[in-house]
């Protein structure tokens, strides 16, 4: 009898253990994934360089696009063709004569991803078809609610944050804007010039 009892209880241990790994394994991946560390870029500007954390978590297509371009060395000799004061900052698609660069691949709208347009954070410029957004991008100088989706429309999705150079991008901000190329107005009379993108280490605190 005792051996019967004991064979029944190695029989469902047998059994449990494979069940239990596998929350185990699954458990273990979900650790490291939380664990794993963040991606930086610095964006080398004609006036200064500021550094972006990247949210791969929240917003993996939009990350995935622009470190691709940003591998690709497509932002170099890019502008900043759009700076109004307490609002945003944008560039990454035009050269110095502004004119579009390239033919870059549309993202899928990943706003409503949790991160929010509060002062500081990066996101994904797009004209008004949601799905249409590519290579641009924009830094909040605000909070900026309005760009956040809500139930009756799309969002700008925000797939990153600065957190060096916050001084260089309200700077940026601040230059003289007027018409250019096809801008009516808010465009930088004197090119503010994105010498390169590139990956870079963990900033120092």
């Amino acid at each position: 009898m005792k051996q019967l009892i004991l064979c029944v209880g190695f029989l469902l241990i047998a059994l449990a253990s494979p069940s239990q790994a596998a929350e185990k394994s699954a458990s273990a991946d979900a650790a490291a994934a939380a664990k794993a560390p963040a991606t930086y870029v610095q964006v080398v500007t004609s006036m200064g360089n500021f550094t972006i954390e990247l949210n791969a978590e929240r917003a993996p297509i939009t990350v995935a696009q622009f470190l691709k371009y940003v591998d690709q060395g497509f932002y170099s000799g890019t502008v900043f063709h759009r700076a109004i004061p307490s609002f945003i900052i944008q560039g990454g698609g035009y050269d110095p004569d502004y004119k579009l660069k390239g033919n870059p691949s549309k993202v899928v709208n990943e706003s409503g991803n949790g991160l929010t347009n509060v002062r500081g954070t990066v996101g994904l410029a797009r004209p008004p078809e949601p799905h249409d957004g590519d290579v641009q991008f924009y830094v909040n100088l605000a909070d900026n609610a309005a760009l956040d989706p809500n139930q009756t429309r799309w969002g700008y999705a925000v797939f990153g944050k600065v957190v060096q150079g916050m001084d260089v991008v309200d700077a940026i901000s601040l230059v003289p804007t007027g018409a250019k190329g096809p801008f009516k107005e808010n465009a930088p009379l004197k090119a503010v010039i994105i010498q390169k993108i590139e990956r870079v280490p963990n900033p120092s605190p």
